[in-house]
C-alpha cells in the first residue's frame, strides 16, 4: 500500500513513518508542505496520471498552506476523488476537523499521534478503499458485460414493473462471470407474501404497484452494495452478490425483509400480518463456474418460492 505522509513537522512525520514501516508498510511517501505535496500529486499537471496513493496522511496546521484548504484542493482532483485521507490535528484544535470532513476528510487522528489507534485508523480506511474498489470494478465488470449481451435493445433488459433488470439478465451475468479460484458467492431471492391472492381479488394493476414499491426498497439497498438486481415476471426478486459472503448476504436479507415489512403497505390477504411482507431465501457457498453460480439462484428462488408458500415472512439461509 501506498501511503502519503503530509506534516511540516520533520519529527512528525519521522515518528509516523516509523510506526508504519514497523507494521509492515514500506511504501512511505513524504512531504513537508501542502505545495510540496501538489507538486509530488502532479496536481498542477492535469494530463499527468494520477501518482498511485492508496492512503494520505494530512497534518492540519501548516505554514501558508493548511490542511483543510489541502484536502479540498486534493478531494477536487478526480484523479484523487477516492483516496481516503486521514486528518492529524492536535487536541487544542478540534473545533477546525468540521471544516475538515466538509473539505472531504475520511477520518482524523490527534497529536501526539499514538501507534495503536494510528495503524486502527490506517487498516480501516484502507480495507474501505479496497472494498470500493473492488465495487467498483464490479460494476465497471457489469457494465461491459451488458454493453456487448447480443444485440437485443436496452429496453428489454428492463422489467416494466418494477424498473430492475430482467431475470435473464442475472443468469446471464452469473453464467458470463469467470473466476481463477474458487470464491464465496451469495444469491438472494425475495418473494412478495400472498401476492397471487392480492392479484386475484385486487387486480393486476394493485399487485404491480406492491411490487414497484418493494422494487424501490430493493433499488436502494443494491445500489448502497453495488450488486445487481432483477426481477421475474411472477413478481420474484433477486439480488447477485457476486464476492459476498454468508454472513454478509443475510445481513442484506434482514435489511431487506425489515424494510420491506416497513413500508407498511395493507394487504388484507396476508396471513403473518395485516400488511406486505416478504420471504427471503438467501444461498452461499463457494464456486468456481458459471454453472455453481446459476445453481446459488435456482436454490434461491425455489427456497423463497416454498417459503412463501408455507405462510413465508421469514428469511431462510440455505448452504449450496
Amino acid at each position: 500500500m501506498n501511503i502519503f505522509i503530509v506534516d511540516d513537522s520533520e519529527d512528525s512525520r519521522d515518528i509516523t513513518e516509523a510506526a508504519l514501516f514497523t507494521a509492515g508498510y514500506r511504501d512511505i511517501t513524504s512531504a513537508g508542505s501542502a505545495r510540496e505535496a501538489f507538486a509530488k500529486l502532479n496536481l498542477d499537471r492535469m494530463n499527468a496520471p494520477a501518482v498511485p496513493i492508496d492512503l494520505m496522511l494530512l497534518d492540519i496546521v501548516m505554514p501558508e498552506v493548511d490542511g483543510i484548504e489541502a484536502c479540498a484542493r486534493i478531494r477536487n482532483d478526480t484523479r484523487y476523488v477516492d483516496v481516503p485521507i486521514i486528518m492529524v490535528t492536535s487536541l487544542g484544535d478540534m473545533d477546525s476537523l468540521a471544516n475538515a470532513f466538509v473539505a472531504g476528510a475520511t477520518d482524523y487522528i490527534t497529536k501526539p499521534v499514538n501507534r495503536v489507534e494510528l495503524l486502527a485508523r490506517v487498516r480501516s480506511a484502507l480495507k474501505l478503499k479496497s472494498e470500493l474498489e473492488r465495487r467498483l470494478a464490479r460494476e465497471r465488470e457489469l457494465l461491459g458485460f451488458l454493453s456487448t449481451w447480443g444485440d437485443r435493445r436496452a429496453s428489454l433488459w428492463i422489467d416494466q414493473v418494477t424498473g430492475l433488470l430482467v431475470g435473464e439478465v442475472a443468469e446471464a451475468y452469473l453464467t458470463a462471470v469467470t473466476e481463477h479460484h474458487a470464491e464465496e458467492a451469495s444469491v438472494v431471492a425475495l418473494a412478495v407474501d400472498r401476492l397471487d391472492m392480492l392479484r386475484a381479488k385486487h387486480g393486476d394493476d394493485a399487485a404491480r404497484l406492491v411490487l414497484s414499491q418493494v422494487a424501490v426498497v430493493v433499488q436502494q439497498t443494491a445500489a448502497t452494495v453495488g450488486v445487481l438486481a432483477a426481477a421475474y415476471p411472477n413478481g420474484l426478486i433477486v439480488l447477485v452478490l457476486p464476492e459476498l459472503g454468508a454472513d454478509s448476504a443475510l445481513n442484506l436479507a434482514e435489511t431487506l425483509h425489515a424494510d420491506v415489512a416497513a413500508l407498511a403497505i395493507p394487504n388484507s390477504e396476508a396471513t403473518a400480518a395485516d400488511h406486505i411482507t416478504a420471504s427471503v431465501a438467501v444461498t452461499s457457498g463457494r464456486v468456481r463456474s458459471g454453472a455453481d453460480r446459476v445453481q446459488l439462484l435456482t436454490r434461491a428462488i425455489a427456497t423463497a418460492q416454498k417459503t412463501a408458500a408455507n405462510g413465508g415472512d421469514r428469511i431462510v439461509p440455505v448452504a449450496v
